[in-house]
């Protein structure tokens, strides 16, 4: 689709070492191993021992080289930022506050339906941790997801000064609101929802975006 975001975030694969030789340590490779791992499974869902066994490491070792399991989510979550970062830095960018507003969704919906990665949301699934141990890593993942939110409210205010947005449309809300299609598109994903489904969700989503001063509601509703 044209103007969406192209998402490939990873290229996993067996280390491909001469037998009789023992593997090197990729940590790059090791945190793209656990990302996916906590992606699939969620924070609460992967074992220590599944993640060494994965990376191909003995236990101690991962406590070694990443610290504890906490330690190792949050710079697999790191990690996973600066492969996806380009969604948003390139996305605000875009010259018009819907532009940028379909832009997120349809970059959100190849990433948690689009079959390079795992389905569901990696900052959706994290946050589901529940227990008193996991409540470092929940308030770390609802932060970056405020974080996320308060960028595009940014935006969409400098789209209110500039006339691109009609007045009596709170930036702050409509930024909400674009997480929280965002935020329902993982979790049918995770559900087994399919990258058309969710194409489906965004038309029926941008049909209610405000339309600009002098224009009527529906007109450009193309995606």
């Amino acid at each position: 689709m044209e103007g969406e975001p192209s998402v490939n975030l990873f290229c996993i694969g067996r280390y491909n070492m001469p037998p009789g030789r023992p593997r090197a340590f990729d940590k790059e490779q090791a945190l793209d191993t656990a990302l996916r791992l906590f992606w699939r499974h969620g924070y609460e869902g992967t074992s220590i021992a599944a993640l060494a066994e994965q990376i191909g490491i003995t236990v101690p070792s991962l406590y070694l080289a990443f610290g504890n399991k906490a330690s190792l989510f949050k710079q697999a979550v790191a990690h996973y930022e600066r492969y996806s970062g380009a969604l948003y830095t390139d996305t605000l960018a875009k010259p018009s506050a819907r532009e940028v507003a379909l832009g997120i969704l349809q970059g959100e919906a190849e990433l948690v339906a689009g079959g390079e990665t795992p389905a569901g949301c990696l900052m959706v699934q994290g946050a589901l941790a529940t227990s008193p141990g996991a409540e470092d890593v929940r308030a770390c993942l609802a932060a970056q997801r405020r974080n996320a939110q308060s960028l595009i409210a940014e935006r969409f205010e400098r789209a209110t000064s500039e006339g691109d947005l009609p007045e009596g449309w709170e930036p702050q809300a409509l930024a909400s609101f674009i997480m929280t299609v965002a935020s329902g598109m993982a979790v049918q994903a995770k559900s087994g929802a399919s990258r058309r489904e969710l194409s489906e969700v965004i038309e029926i989503a941008m049909q209610i975006w405000p339309p600009k001063a002098g224009e009527s509601r529906g007109a450009n509703l193309d995606p």
